[in-house]
């Protein structure tokens, strides 16, 4: 980077080889004089790039000076905030900042785009470069060069990060001083009456650079083109910014002249990806919107069975919709539900459903979803039916150890005609102090949902944000949060307005912590929680909790109106009030003949690239390099792709000979595959990750964070991109073994030694080990001193960074023999440290054995008495904690069936290479990992 130190001595600047010195010196000058800040203004200021090109516009092109920088993260919010500023030049070359004046400022935000168009790879041929933000559209030529790429590539980094941060979106407002000294050479279609409405032009409804995904355009009649599903890679663009209007039928041809001769022909596969991509590119010119309505519901029944009828709710319009999506949240109390997902009141509110939904039309079930007392219905009318495919499911809990399912959510997505729909039913963790973990609960649900579309396994999944229309329904617990006001008063006074000032959704959505860009009607109903049951009075039990809107529902997507949004006060069988919305939704529908026509005139065009040229591309970097690498401590780096041949790219990182998969269990790669058109780009994610699955071959030396990706172009050449990195080696995912013989904090033992006691036959052993390992000790002990009298241990998740801090402290040394965080943190720690074993408390080859043993409590004790002398130990040790949490019963409700469901799954695991055995259910074998815990549990075990 070139930064500009806080003295306005310009000898203190120090020139990267990518920024010409005098040149950079020119436009800091500049900006010390149009910032009006001097050298307090620049101190702030870091100097990316500073670069050359030549605006293109009508084929004449005159010269530009383009300048990348960042401003200090005191200067802003979050920080990262980066931007573009285009100078025009008086005189070529440019001698001094009177030569200089800003024509344009684009802030870098997630409606940029960067894209070089090349029509030759010859080194010494210029490249076009288009940036693109919302209607703002300008085309440079650069040359063709690595120092061209990195540009680019930088800028892309750029708008990467502010896509992926959390918070709020960046305000730009450090650009005033540069706006005010800016001119208006460049056209744009935004008004620039105000700084904000030019610094943020082009800001379109969306929800992230990838999240609208246009679908699958499918056509149902017969002796009709195929239509193409779309390519995954393809719905990184924004179809509004590729298509124009007047643009009906966009060139395919190449310059000719750059051909080189002798190449291979295009395969066919990239022939068919890139007849999809111009025919999305198109899709506005074969397409018409039509209007769908659609009912969303939601209701906590509270455990309670439908001794009503469901028509005061579902059918209450005069119209019957086209679509339902209808949400339940504690369908099932009873502790059965909660441990197994049995329960039978999943068909009795389906049946209820049934029998309510609007009796003038006929209705089809397109999926039912549940996860535990979460349920989604989704419906539609049966005329439709035919139109809608790719349906797919998914859970998430969000529990502890995201394992549970009482609090998560449920979610059905579907393509009704030529629109992605998707629907979530959420329920979110309760209580009025638990605003932060209802906000987790919101983070893991949008990174957790992942549909696995059955149209192609090998297609990347679908997340919440990469469909067109979303519909988020359920009960958020989101409360009113305490304020001078009688709430109740005012919440039975109908004077709404005041008192969602205090509602803790409402505010955390104003600061674009959650739901960023999604749309909530105007609430004009009463708040729907707490009612006492069977009445519409205000909870009058001892708790007497406070009224709150918990029950929500949102949306996302262009073309959606609500025509309504209420709740049903007259359903008064749970302590929550149903609430529903009416929406009518735009749905592309596909006209045949147009597309017939449309598709006939692609191929024609496309016909003339075939058999011509090899797909090419460059890559930024071969080396990955992730430096220092934690347990539970994600890193992400990026790789960019850039297609700079003249045809489509099909790449995918494929396995190397006799391995299992393209890439080692710790990292990640998004995406795997993907399609590039030329002169467009992909940037590749690499994330690495070490959890309880791969940090046991870490620790002992097994496996090491070294790894060599395959990128196969198809039709192409294969590149090779070295990962690397160091792991600092953690207790979790350590073995008993070895642990109880480290009579010193875990950070502080050698490398060598840690190897050495996990190896088979270690050399140094200690005369006298723990009986436990002493982070285990520490765990329980502090669970035993601090939580056997609080509500919900084990049943409810700690937070991220805690669990962070507990690790790190049980790594380094616990200091004062006190753990940091909360007891549920430090109770998910403990189920991390045991799930995280490289071998489980009841060893693999004891696993089998364990399961068979579980009809007969003596038998299942001696299967504990040939455990190895320090699982035994632990084993113990943990039976007897869990029984004197169990002692403390009447305070924390837990019961031994709960406690057993959870640590059976931890304590027995299932051997790494044993093959699955399809005749038994999963379920039973939870059932007997269960009963065996449960056996030590309730009777008297030494």
């Amino acid at each position: 980077m070139c930064r500009k130190s806080s003295s306005p001595d310009t000898n203190s600047l120090m020139y990267p080889s990518y920024a010409p010195p005098h040149l950079a010196l020119v436009v800091l000058c500049y900006c010390c004089v149009a910032g009006h800040g001097g050298s307090s203004l620049l101190a702030s200021i870091i100097f990316g790039w500073v670069v050359e090109a030549g605006l293109v516009e009508e084929f004449i092109k005159t010269t530009r000076v383009i300048a990348l920088i960042e401003v200090a993260a005191s200067e802003c919010k979050q920080g990262g905030e980066q931007a573009l500023l285009i100078f025009q030049t008086a005189r070529v070359p440019v001698h001094s900042s009177i030569d200089l004046s800003i024509e344009q400022i684009i802030p870098i935000d997630t409606n940029l785009k960067c894209e070089i168009d090349t029509s030759s790879t010859d080194v010494d041929t210029d490249v076009l470069v288009n940036i693109t933000s919302g209607k703002l559209r300008i085309l440079f030529e650069m040359p063709f060069s690595q120092r061209t790429n990195s540009f680019v590539s930088e800028i892309l980094r750029a708008a990467e990060v502010i896509g992926k941060r959390r918070g709020p979106p960046p305000e730009f407002t450090w650009l005033q001083p540069y706006q005010q000294s800016s001119s208006n050479g460049l056209q744009q279609e935004k008004d620039t009456s105000s700084t904000a409405s030019t610094v943020l032009a082009g800001d379109v409804d969306s929800l992230a650079p990838d999240a609208r995904s246009l679908g699958d355009v499918s056509v149902d009649v017969a002796q009709t083109p195929p239509s193409p599903s779309l390519h995954p890679a393809v719905s990184n663009a924004e179809t509004s910014s590729l298509h124009n209007e007047d643009d009906k039928s966009p060139e395919l041809g190449v310059n000719r002249h750059s051909i080189a001769t002798g190449l291979s022909p295009t395969p066919i596969a990239a022939r068919e990806s890139h007849i999809k991509h111009h025919m999305i590119l198109r899709e506005d010119s074969y397409t018409d919107i039509n209007e769908f309505s659609v009912f969303v519901g939601t209701w906590n029944v509270n455990g309670r069975s439908p001794v009503v009828g469901l028509a005061q709710w579902l059918s209450v319009d005069d119209e019957p919709p086209d679509v339902y999506g209808i949400g339940f949240q504690e369908l099932d109390l009873n502790t059965e539900a909660f441990l197994f997902n049995n329960t039978p009141k999943e068909q009795e509110w389906l049946n209820a459903v049934l029998n309510g939904i609007h009796p003038k039309a006929k209705y089809q079930k397109v999926r039912l979803v549940r996860l535990v007392g979460m349920m989604l219905i989704v419906l539609v009318q049966e005329k439709h039916l035919a139109y809608v495919r790719n349906v797919a499911v998914d859970t998430v809990g969000t529990g502890i150890m995201n394992k549970m399912g009482n609090k998560g959510a449920v979610s059905v997505r579907l393509d009704l005609h030529s629109t992605s729909i998707c629907f979530v039913n959420a329920h979110l963790a309760a209580h009025q102090e638990e605003l932060e973990r209802r906000n987790e609960d919101h983070d893991c649900i949008f990174q957790r949902t992942c549909f696995q579309m059955n149209m192609n396994i090998n297609s990347p999944p679908k997340a919440i944000r990469d469909h067109d229309h979303i519909y988020f329904l359920g009960d958020m617990n989101y409360r009113i949060n305490p304020c001078d006001m009688n709430i109740r008063e005012v919440a039975s006074s109908a004077d709404y307005k005041i008192l969602l000032e205090y509602d803790q959704l409402t505010q955390q959505k104003k600061q674009k912590r959650i739901f960023h860009k999604f749309k909530e009607g105007d609430i004009t109903f009463k708040p729907t929680f707490k009612y006492d049951v069977d009445s519409d009075e205000w909870d009058s039990s001892e708790k007497a909790r406070q009224p709150a809107w918990c029950d929500r529902i949102l949306w996302f997507g262009e073309g959606i109106t609500q025509h309504i949004y209420r709740s049903h006060q007259e359903l008064q069988i749970s302590d929550h009030k149903p609430v529903s919305a009416l929406f009518t939704a735009g749905v592309k529908v596909i006209d045949t003949r147009k597309y017939r026509r449309i598709y006939e005139e692609v191929m024609k065009k496309l016909d003339k690239l075939e058999n011509e040229f090899l797909p090419q591309v460059t890559i930024d970097t071969t080396e990955i390099i992730f430096g220092s690498v934690k347990f539970l401590q994600p890193q992400t780096k990026y790789l960019t792709i850039a297609n700079t041949g003249q045809v489509p790219v099909e790449f995918e990182f494929i396995k190397k000979l006799n391995d299992q998969s393209y890439c080692k269990p710790w990292l990640t790669v998004r995406p795997y595959m993907g399609f590039i058109v030329p002169g467009d780009k992909c940037d590749v994610s690499l994330e690495v990750l070490v959890d309880k699955q791969t940090a046991s071959q870490l620790n002992c030396g097994a496996d090491k964070l070294y790894d060599i990706l395959v990128l196969h172009l198809d039709g192409g050449k294969d590149l090779f991109i070295t990962v690397t990195g160091t792991y600092e080696r953690s207790c979790f995912g350590s073995s008993i073994n070895a642990l109880v013989h480290m009579n010193k904090p875990f950070k502080e033992v050698p490398v060598a030694r840690l190897i050495d006691l996990e190896s088979s036959y270690p050399k140094e052993l200690s005369e006298m080990p723990y009986a436990v390992p002493k982070e285990l000790w520490y765990l329980v002990n502090h669970l035993h001193s601090h939580a056997l009298e609080v509500k919900g241990i084990f049943n409810y998740r700690g937070l991220q960074k805690e669990i962070i801090e507990i690790r790190t402290s049980l790594d380094e040394g616990v200091l004062n023999d006190v753990l940091p965080g909360s007891v549920h943190s430090v109770a998910e720690a403990l189920l991390l440290f045991l799930e995280a074993l490289p071998e489980p408390v009841i060893p693999y080859s004891l696993y089998q054995a364990a399961l068979d043993a579980t009809p007969n409590f003596s038998l299942c004790k001696e299967i504990v008495s040939k455990l190895p002398d320090h699982h035994r130990t632990v084993f113990t040790y943990l039976m007897a904690f869990l029984k004197e949490l169990l002692n403390h019963s009447p305070q924390n409700e837990l019961d031994a069936k709960t406690l057993a469901l959870v640590f059976g799954s931890i304590l027995l695991r299932k051997p790494p290479n044993q093959p699955i055995d399809r005749r038994i259910s999963n379920e039973a074998i939870d059932r007997k990992k269960q009963i065996f815990i449960h056996h030590f549990l309730v009777n008297d075990y030494e």
